[in-house]
């Protein structure tokens, strides 16, 4: 278990060397509205890369990429023991925020240079991670490089993902120089931090700077497609009419009563909808959709499924419309080690940081480490609740105060034997 002594209320990150380090590296794939475009295994997202094995390098870290090209950089400690992890993502979405996953792996950066600006010795190593494809944006799905360290995914299943251009995630891998010949298998680490903005409104409502963040909602994937009938739009009556859209449009109203209705932490979204043959004159013959339900409560998630199935069936039966659905991918609701939270939560009060408990709706790298060993994550706000987009914004002094709470976590982990 932690301890105070195991914390340095006097060591404190520098703020400014983060800074430049975080602007310098969102000039690669920057956009023209103040974001950036770095989806995963591309060619801004290689350049990304090799910038941070360079100043990890320089830092003095020892740097090993796995075959799923994740990216460790270790910090040895004065005993070979099982290593303190901190780390996060840096691709992107399409024309998305500067500050997701980014904030994670500079902070875990800055905190090493920290400990050797103050001449630290930690009996524990400590590794700074960069996960490979967490957004999941241009190879589904996401989360892929920590979901294969930690046994989630097979490695082949994992290369033979495409993209829409049909492109490999094998092949993209080899082409930017990332496969590494390291094992992409988990090697006990003692536990993981994950530092990322909040990517929800909670924090920045209350004014607060940093979240203690407890464990992550569950979810529910589901691809569902109605087929009625193709006709043309103006001869043939209403009341002949089989249309795959109408019987859509029901469910996805369903979808919002369901979440008013149920008192519950329920979120549901549907987040794509794709109709043939999309014609102004034509009656929709087929529809595909996406949905994407979530809370914290497993059994929640559940009896929301099960709604949906019967929403699906009323609005096939309305509609004289044949219906299917399928669960595509089911995370269930995972709490992290308390221990862990604890040590994040003695940290944040160690900084004099104004924080909350709290469980994040957004699935992170740190889902699958928590499979694997003590894990828990540190928010920090996301300015209006705004994030995977331009607009996404954390006031710099939150970033500061979330990394020197990293700093202090890290450091009484690294200390225990």
């Amino acid at each position: 278990m932690s301890t105070p002594n195991n914390r340095r209320p006097d060591l404190s990150i520098d703020g400014s060397r983060l800074r430049r380090r975080f602007e310098e590296l969102n000039e690669i794939g920057a956009t023209d509205r103040g974001g950036v475009n770095r989806p995963a295994l591309s060619d801004a997202n290689k350049e990304t890369r090799d910038t941070l094995v360079t100043w990890f390098c320089d830092a003095g870290l020892d740097v090993r990429i796995d075959e799923m090209g994740n990216i460790f950089a270790r910090r040895e400690g004065t005993d070979d023991r099982a290593p303190v992890l901190a780390g996060s993502h840096v691709d992107s979405q399409y024309n998305g925020g500067r500050y997701d996953g980014v904030v994670g792996v500079l902070g875990a950066l800055e905190v090493v240079e920290t400990l050797d600006d103050a001449g630290v010795e930690t009996y524990r190593p400590v590794e700074v991670v960069v996960w490979t494809n967490e957004e999941g944006v241009r190879f589904q799905p996401d989360m892929l490089g920590s979901g294969v360290y930690t046994g989630q995914f097979d490695r082949e299943y994992a290369y033979d993902r495409t993209d829409k251009s049909g492109d490999r995630f094998g092949d993209e891998l080899e082409r930017i120089g990332y496969r590494g010949e390291t094992a992409c298998v988990a090697d006990d680490p003692y536990c993981y931090f994950e530092l990322h903005v909040e990517q929800g409104p909670y924090l920045s409502e209350r004014d607060l700077s940093v979240g203690v963040v407890e464990g992550v909602y569950g979810f529910s994937w589901l691809n569902a497609r109605f087929t009625g009938a193709a006709d043309h739009a103006g001869p043939t009556p209403m009341h002949l009419r089989t249309d795959a859209l109408v019987a859509t449009a029901d469910v996805i109203q369903a979808v919002r009563r369901l979440t008013a209705a149920t008192g519950t932490d329920l979120v549901g979204t549907v987040g794509s909808v794709d109709v043939s043959p999309n014609s102004i004159n034509v009656i929709p013959e087929e529809v595909e959709l996406t949905l994407d339900l979530r809370s914290y409560d497993n059994g929640t998630v559940d009896d929301a499924v099960e709604q949906i199935e019967r929403e699906m069936a009323w609005a096939g039966e309305r509609e004289g419309a044949d219906w299917d659905l399928e669960e595509i991918m089911r995370v269930d609701a995972m709490p992290f080690d308390e221990d862990c939270t604890a040590t994040v939560e003695a940290a944040a009060e160690a900084v004099g940081a104004e924080y909350m408990r709290m469980v994040s709706g957004a699935g992170h790298d740190a889902n699958y480490l928590n499979e694997i060993c003590p894990t828990s994550m540190i928010f920090v706000p996301s300015e209006g609740g705004v994030s995977h987009t331009e607009d996404e914004y954390t006031e710099w002094e939150d970033v500061v105060v979330g990394t020197d709470v990293l700093l202090q976590a890290m450091l009484a982990k690294s200390e225990e034997r």
